[in-house]
């Protein structure tokens, strides 16, 4: 099945993803060297001068700005920020501090600071200032003039992505400016993590707040197309922040435009609606789609039908903390579109109900089933252990795991769990062919037991890792494949 591109917060959620993919990598066979034949290229050649002094601009930004950019983390999420004054102002995301919890402040050297949130932005501007404790004399990144970014140039992201990667720098360029929304597009990667970092002139200076990605399917990674707030939105902010004008509560949007989800009924009678060139529109691909929400409980399996004979429906369900949970597009056959899942968390689960095509209007109905939020009644794999000193590691980031495997059948649907009382865990699902399925750190905002609920893609052998947020991760587990 093709998934949609949607456009998702980059938040920080997904933590450790990464190195269990980095783990899958280091166990295949060693990449060949390049021909001989390079060596004996002219270190004076037009290709060889222009690269040199596109690797001394590289050097130098990232030498320039990356001590001023931090990691910014809560009890619930964590991104990046930038350091704007010597007295610890750091801008970074609305979305990356809004949660609550205690706010930590990261500095590159490796220090952990405190620190408070002290203004937000208006009107659904996802910027928020936080004031680290105790500071005078810490490194700053100046900001570009406004209205100086012009498409084509070169941009610079340096954060961390996944919550494990401080410090990294990627190069992109400007590819498109948004002057409607106030977003600079740029191919520089950016990933779950970078939320709140800086994107970079060649200059070092800050000309946008990274803010958000497309992304395809559940993965949540980077595909070449991410969004920055632009440098023009913040010296105002910054001023309203200073004089202390600005809200000390998020307002953001939603990321539906504002409007109000339509309640949905569980086991109730079908729905019927009409996409028309007054529903919201999907920025991924110009489709449009009505948004219909529903409280959900733990366990609950849920199956979710949309029909029609005009439109081909497409469907997409996201969870309480807005990250996706499944998409479908002809899961009920005839076009018709049909997702079947078992909820993670209790909560208010959203769902769109979308059209495969783009502007495309026409009526349609839409059914949710639900049953009684009980167990899975068939465990697959149950084990309880632990993670303990001398175990093996991610060579990552040396965070313990361990490995366990099951024989799943293609079109399967399983939900993978992991609780513990004494770490915050990760799960990984690697297929027969050894590419990660899914992956998740927290099963939502108020828990940080992790869960999966996947259609398996093959008939094979699938590898579950059991892993832990970071490095100081122990303690015992129970692990449950159903």
């Amino acid at each position: 099945m093709n998934f949609k591109i949607l456009i998702l917060v980059v938040s920080g959620i997904l933590t450790v993803g990464i190195a269990a993919s980095v783990t899958a990598v280091e166990t295949a066979s060693p990449v060949r060297s390049a021909p001989k034949l390079t060596e004996f290229k002219s270190v004076h050649s037009p290709n060889a001068i222009a690269q040199n002094v596109e690797e001394q601009t590289n050097i130098r930004v990232y030498e320039r700005a990356s001590p001023a950019v931090v990691t910014v983390d809560t009890d619930k999420s964590n991104g990046s920020g930038t350091i704007i004054s010597p007295d610890g102002m750091v801008l970074t995301n609305a979305h990356v501090v809004s949660a609550g919890g205690t706010v930590t402040i990261i500095l590159s050297d490796g220090r952990k600071l405190p620190a408070d949130v002290i203004g937000f932005g208006e009107e659904g501007l996802d910027l928020a200032v936080v004031k680290i404790r105790g500071q005078n004399n810490l490194p700053t990144l100046p900001l570009a003039r406004p209205g100086s970014v012009k498409v084509g140039q070169q941009a610079f992201a340096i954060g961390n992505p996944f919550g494990q990667f401080q410090g990294t720098f990627t190069v992109g360029i400007v590819s498109r400016i948004d002057q409607q929304r106030g977003l600079i597009q740029t191919d520089a990667a950016i990933n779950p993590g970078n939320s709140g970092g800086p994107l970079l002139n060649s200059s070092g200076e800050l000309i946008g707040v990274n803010t958000s990605i497309f992304t395809r399917g559940q993965g949540g990674g980077n595909i070449g197309i991410s969004f920055a707030i632009s440098v023009d939105k913040v010296p105002t902010f910054l001023t309203a922040v200073r004089e202390g004008r600005a809200p000390r509560v998020s307002q953001r949007r939603s990321p539906f435009g504002g409007k109000s989800p339509e309640k949905l009924a569980l086991n109730g009678p079908a729905v019927s609606g009409k996409l028309t060139n007054q529903s919201s529109i999907l920025p991924a691909d110009n489709s449009f789609f009505d948004l219909y929400s529903f409280e959900g409980k733990a366990g609950q399996q849920i199956t979710i039908e949309m029909k029609s004979q005009e439109i081909d429906p497409y469907l997409i369900l996201l969870g309480p903390n807005q990250r996706e949970i499944a998409q479908d597009d002809d899961g009920a056959g005839s076009k018709n579109a049909r997702i079947t899942v078992r909820l993670p968390a209790d909560g208010t689960y959203t769902l769109l109900a979308n059209s495969n095509e783009a502007r495309r209007s026409g009526a349609y109905t839409l059914e949710l089933k639900a049953s009684a939020p009980t167990s899975p009644s068939r465990a697959i794999l149950q084990e309880e252990g632990a993670l303990v000193a001398g175990g093996p590691v991610l060579r990552s980031d040396n965070s313990l795991y361990r490995e366990y495997t099951f024989e799943g059948r293609s079109g399967q649907s399983v939900t993978i769990s992991i609780e513990s009382r004494e770490f915050d865990p990760y799960v990984a699902l690697f297929g027969p062919n050894g590419r990660l399925v899914a992956e998740n750190d927290n099963a939502s905002d108020s828990t940080k037991n992790a869960f999966l609920s996947v259609t398996l893609p093959a008939t094979g052998r699938y590898r579950v890792i059991v892993n832990a947020y970071d490095a100081s991760g122990r303690g015992r587990y129970t692990l449950t494949v159903r």
